[in-house]
């Protein structure tokens, strides 16, 4: 019985043993391999991270003096001044059309060409018409000199009896005929040339050329068509060739609510904003109020200026316009926004966004916009003066919480 405990004594763990022979190093090796690993996994992350030109937002003063409020809102739409569908001045065939739509060209520019062969014949006929003129001219000159000539001599043997009245008078009727045929043959030459010149004319209308600096639009004809200053009963001849409109030219025109129009002057300040670009303020200025109301609608037409061009705005695109009223009090101080470049701005969704920068990464924010001073968008809401914001890159699509790194 005595053995049987001693055995089971000794299977019994010692733990004052066994606390002896563990090992008090391993601890400490795996806190430092873990701070290692994780400054590896810092570093190899902040090396793939890309690299952004980060610009600060900046305090800007709003032009326009002092702050305005709406008195009246209204919509409309962008019309353009001068547009016109630029046609030929005669009927032809369309050889050759040398623009497309969207394309800008210059006054006086080239748009097509009619065929023009029956039109060079003509000049050349014209034109030989013209030189057979001064061909007769010529040899009348020379006749009339010869006859002269004849005369001076006859006069004088009539001096010395040695010639007759008769023959006197017979030579002056020669030279007066002379004299009739060249007045006639100057007028068949100032024919001749008007005809040429006409027919030159007649040439030139082959080429159509822009009547002003403008856009193309409409690209209405196409080579081998027949195209016609005036409307034709079919459907296969054409009235023009293009429809140019010069963006200069472009406004606002909106109809007021004829209750209202005591609230509209010229030169009144306007806020417009395209219903294509909501956030998008640009300003503009009351031209005039046309003199003339409607009555079925009982509106008064509102011609507008867009104080700022911008390849944005586009004819026949809807407006919403604000007319403003200035502010009286003494009080009032000009607004103060924020600003940044124009690149930083992006649009997604219809909704204007800035990314900036925080602790290495990017943070997406929603901003409200108040147009533009010079190359700098103006900022109303949703940034703060001194915040840094990145600048768009080419090949890299910015996302909310985004790592990245400043640029050198």
């Amino acid at each position: 019985m005595n053995d049987k405990s001693e055995l089971l004594g000794q299977l019994k763990i010692d733990r004052d043993t066994q606390h002896d022979n563990s090992r008090p190093w391993l601890w400490p090796l795996l806190i430092v391999s873990a701070l290692v690993l994780a400054a590896l996994l810092w570093w190899l992350l902040r090396d793939n991270a890309p690299q952004v030109e980060l610009v600060t937002a900046q305090t800007e003063q709003a032009q326009g003096g002092q702050a305005a409020a709406s008195v009246l809102d209204a919509s409309g739409y962008v019309i353009a001044r001068r547009q016109a569908t630029v046609s030929a001045q005669i009927t032809g065939q369309v050889r050759e059309v040398l623009v497309e739509e969207g394309l800008r060209v210059e006054q006086d520019q080239v748009l097509a060409r009619l065929d023009d062969n029956n039109a060079r014949a003509q000049l050349a006929l014209a034109a030989a018409q013209e030189a057979a003129a001064d061909a007769a001219l010529a040899e009348v000159d020379a006749l009339i000199t010869e006859v002269r000539k004849r005369r001076r001599r006859i006069v004088e043997l009539r001096q010395r009896n040695a010639a007759s009245d008769a023959d006197v008078d017979a030579v002056q009727a020669e030279l007066d005929s002379q004299i009739a045929r060249r007045a006639r043959l100057i007028r068949e030459v100032a024919v001749a040339a008007g005809n040429r010149q006409v027919q030159q004319e007649v040439l030139d209308d082959h080429v159509i050329r822009a009547p002003f600096a403008g856009v193309v639009t409409v690209k209405a004809a196409q080579p081998g068509e027949m195209i016609s200053p005036i409307s034709a009963g079919s459907g296969y001849t054409r009235t023009g060739v293009a429809t140019l409109v010069d963006m200069a030219s472009l406004e606002i025109e909106v109809d007021v609510n004829e209750n209202f129009i005591n609230r509209v002057q010229a030169g009144q300040n306007v806020n417009a904003r395209l219903n294509a670009y909501p956030d998008w303020t640009i300003p503009a200025r009351v031209i005039a109020v046309v003199p003339a109301a409607d009555r079925t609608k009982a509106t008064v037409r509102v011609r507008i200026e867009l104080l700022e061009q911008d390849a944005r705005v586009l004819p026949d695109m809807g407006v919403r316009v604000a007319f403003l009223s200035e502010a009286q009090d003494d009080s009032a101080r000009p607004q103060q926004l924020v600003s940044v470049p124009q690149q930083a701005v992006i649009t997604q969704g219809g909704r204007a966004l800035v990314y900036v920068w925080r602790d290495g990464r990017l943070e997406r924010r929603a901003v409200g916009l108040a147009g533009r001073q010079g190359e700098r968008q103006l900022i109303s809401a949703g940034l703060s003066v001194g915040d840094q914001v990145a600048l768009p890159l080419e090949d890299v699509v910015f996302e909310d919480g985004m790592a990245v790194r400043k640029a050198d």
